[in-house]
């Protein structure tokens, strides 16, 4: 099924707004999936579907003529327990976090994270977000790891 929904990303109309990039939040999606799914999922399964999607929006940029950056993302979100996945007429240093986050890329390790992540969205006792203190200092928030691929031809 996993599969199935990443490669439907491609039959969805891409929005490209680079002057209302809030507009372009319907680009995103995020695939959960039981841990028995998962198990029975390899990373390179994964990951070639994302290649497949992406060549296919590819497609799209070039037919809509769309000048400017055009980027497609990947993050797995841990506390949802999701894989997520964007496109944005931003570059890759650009993206609309508001978390701090890293560009890598490697896509084969966010996917083997979401696979192997054997309590979807449960967080493990001991690891709960710190609450910053009144006139403390600021907790130390990890990064959030993202896989980069442009999309202009």
């Amino acid at each position: 099924m996993l599969l199935k929904e990443i490669r439907a990303i491609a039959g969805e109309t891409l929005i490209l707004a680079p002057h209302d990039q809030d507009t372009e939040t319907a680009n995103t999606n995020w695939f959960g999936a039981p841990p028995h799914e998962r198990m029975g999922l390899s990373a390179d399964e994964v990951v070639t579907a994302f290649e497949e999607t992406i060549e296919l929006l590819r497609e799209q940029v070039v037919a809509m003529s769309h000048v400017g950056p055009a980027t497609f993302y990947v993050w797995h979100d841990l506390q949802a327990g999701q894989l997520r996945c964007s496109a944005g007429s931003c570059g890759r240093d650009e993206l609309p976090f508001t978390e701090k986050y890293r560009t890598t890329g490697d896509l084969h390790t966010i996917v083997v994270e979401f696979l192997e992540d054997r309590a979807p969205g449960a967080i493990v006792w001991g690891e709960f977000d710190p609450v910053p203190l009144p006139n403390g200092p600021e907790p130390d928030v990890p990064e959030i790891v993202v896989w980069v691929c442009d999309l202009r031809p």
